[in-house]
This record gives C-alpha cells, structure tokens and sequence, in this order.
C-alpha cells in the first residue's frame, strides 16, 4: 500500500480509518516515516513543542521553528498580519471573485482551479503585499515549486531536483522582495509588506531572511489551504447534493459547511515534527531524532472524537477540528482563508447552480503530497439568473 499514490490521495479516508482502528502510531513500508493517525495522538504531537521540534527540512519558515524564536517571529508578523488588515480586505476579496466569475460564468463550464480557486488567493497576496498584479504568474511558479518540497519528505527519485529548485526559487524571491522592501522603507504604503517592515518587538525588526520565510509560507500555505478549500467544497457539494439544497434552504449555514469541508476533506493533510527524545506513544517507542507525521485528515475523522465522521454534515456541532494545526503553530492565516472561503463560495453558489463534474476520469491530485485536493477540477453548470439572495 502506497500512502502517497495517486488512487489513495485522491481519497485516503478508508485507508487512514484501516490503519487508525489497527495501529495508530505506524511505520509507512514504503518510505519508513512514522504516522500518527488519531485525533488524540496527532494533537499530542502538535502540541507538545518539549518532546517534538518543528525544525525540520531546509525553509527558513515560523512554521519550522521552536520557542523561542517561534514567539518572537510569530509576535513580530502577527503585528502586520491583523484581523483588523483581514477584515478590511473584504471588500476587495469580493471584487476579485465576482471578477474571475464573470469572465467564465456565461460558458456554462471552467475549470475551477484554473479559472478560478487558485487565482483568487494569488490576487489577494498580490493585494497585500502591493506587488504588482502582473507578478501572479511569478508567484503560481514559485508555488508549485514550493509543493514539490513535500518530495523530499519520502524521498525518490525527484527529491535532488526539488531541492535545487527551491533554493532557486529562494534566491529569486531574495532578489524580488529586496527592491519591494526599499521601496515600502522609502515610501511607506497601506500593505502587509509596509506593517512587516515595520513591526518590531522588544527593539527587534525582521530582517529580510525572515520577511522572505513569511513570503514563501504565505504563497504555500496563503494560497493552497484557499484553493483546496474551495475546490473540496464543490466536491463535497458535487457528492452530496442533499448538503448543497439544505445550505441553499438556509444560506446562515455557510460558516459551518466551510468548517465540515475543513474536516471532511482537510486541504493539509499531515505536518512534520522530530522527536526531541526517546518517547513512547500508543506503546511504540520512538527514537530521537525520528520523524514523524501527525496525520491530520485522518485525525479529522477518528470516530472517537466526531460521532458518524464519514458523513458530510454541514449542521456538525461541535467539530473541534484540527485542520489549521494545534498549539503554537495554529495557522496563522486560517482568518484568511475562512473568509476568503466564504466569500468565494457564497458568490459561485449564488450564481450557478446543477454542477457536475465536466470529465469521467479521476482527478488528478495537486503536486504536493501534503495537500489534499485537485489540480485541475473541470465542472459544467447552468446559471441562475436571480442572484439577490446571495448566500
């Protein structure tokens, strides 16, 4: 059994629930890496930073630090990364999505991802950092070259490429931000990038090796949790009609059914951690050093903690899901992408309706091996003329 092949990321859930009711700690034959597949375990893991490190691999990002280098950078981007500056986002997040939709909308067909889920983030970063909107195709680029880090975690024949490219990508990204950092230094601007520059804790600023980690963890994480999130949304719509026609019936659910998409199919699927120490967890011992995976979506549905977890049920309450991490390292963009989520679907939804899938053959997952979710998702759909009671 391949975790990481095409079939079962496609979806991996009734293979997580074989594994989690035999092991829950096991030792994946094809690549050696240990995984963690209950909610209790998994949480454990990302939460206690004393027995697990998250400095791991070579990206220079908060995600992969430990306290107390974590506090401080966490403490100086939090002072740029606002829900005041997310909240007042909004209004443009709505402009961009009624845009992309109206250049395709008329088709009566698109290709989701490309027309639309994954530009929206893409502009929305563009927006906040003031970068030009002709650098999206820079970004998307350095994107997927970001995705391809997840090969180097297995290992295989393409982790030495993938490896180069970053460090590639990562002198590009040097060079891009240098020019952009003098500018808002010069001219301060109304911008994330501006804020970030500025931000300073106890006497202590970024410097441009942080402001270029943040960077590549916003592209990464800014624009796939987004772009997976909506595309799973439709999935899930696609496969349970009767979920679709209740949100419809009752438009206030939205905030919920974007929680249930988050559990049900989570757009990160497992995060990295090191073992501090000789431990034991589930009876197994793990040795220092080892690395290990908190297996997120199968964390989301261990039916210990989320009663009838394979159904997808938009009313579910409570749904302390873990989708955007635990402890120290909850993501902090999840405002983002919850109201970029929301703002996406409720426009779609409100303009389209009867979506189906435009292609019979399986879809083809996304590049990295961490996410979960198309990489290209062509629907058909007819239009509603009536778009007043938006969702």
């Amino acid at each position: 059994m391949n975790l990481f092949s095409d079939d079962v990321r496609r979806n991996p859930f009734p293979v997580y629930e074989r594994i989690r009711a035999a092991s829950p700690l096991f030792r994946d034959p094809e690549s050696g890496l240990l995984m963690v597949f209950d909610y209790e375990g998994a949480k454990w893991v990302l939460n206690d930073h004393d027995s697990f490190s998250s400095r791991i691999g070579p990206a220079d990002w908060m995600i992969f630090t430990d306290p107390p280098r974590h506090s401080k950078l966490r403490g100086l981007i939090s002072q740029a990364f606002t829900p005041r500056s997310i909240s007042n986002l909004e209004p443009r997040i709505r402009e961009l999505a009624s845009e992309l939709l109206d250049e395709v909308i008329d088709r009566g067909e698109m290709d989701l991802v490309e027309d639309f889920s994954l530009q929206l983030p893409m502009m929305v970063i563009a927006e906040m950092l003031g970068a030009p909107v002709t650098d999206r195709p820079r970004f998307k680029r350095w994107n997927d070259v970001l995705l391809n880090m997840s090969y180097t975690v297995p290992g295989g024949a393409n982790a030495g490429g993938a490896m180069d490219d970053f460090v590639a990508a990562t002198a590009e990204m040097h060079k891009y931000l240098a020019g952009l950092i003098e500018e808002r230094r010069a001219r301060p601007k109304d911008d994330l990038l501006t804020r970030l520059v500025q931000a300073e804790v106890d006497g202590e600023r970024l410097s441009q090796q942080d402001i270029v980690g943040f960077f590549q963890l916003l592209i990464l994480a800014g624009s796939e949790t987004t772009t997976n999130l909506i595309n799973n949304a439709i999935l899930c719509f696609i496969e349970k009609p009767d979920e679709l026609a209740r949100l419809r019936a009752r438009p206030e659910l939205l905030p919920s059914a974007i929680e249930e998409v988050l559990r049900y199919r989570s757009p990160l699927q497992w995060m990295l951690r090191v073992a501090r120490q000789d431990i034991e967890l589930h009876g197994q011992a793990i040795t220092a050093g080892g690395v290990i995976l908190p297996m997120i979506g199968s964390a989301n549905h261990d039916p210990r903690i989320f009663r009838d977890p394979n159904r997808f049920d938009i009313t579910r309450d409570p749904n302390p899901h873990i989708a955007f991490g635990h402890g120290i390292h909850f993501c902090l963009g999840a405002p983002l992408a919850r109201v970029e989520g929301r703002i996406a679907l409720s426009d779609l939804l409100s303009r389209v309706d009867d979506i189906q899938l435009a292609r019979s053959e399986p879809w083809e997952p996304r590049r990295g091996l961490h996410v979960h979710g198309p990489s290209r998702l062509p629907i058909r759909f007819s239009c509603l003329s009536n778009t007043t009671n938006r969702l």
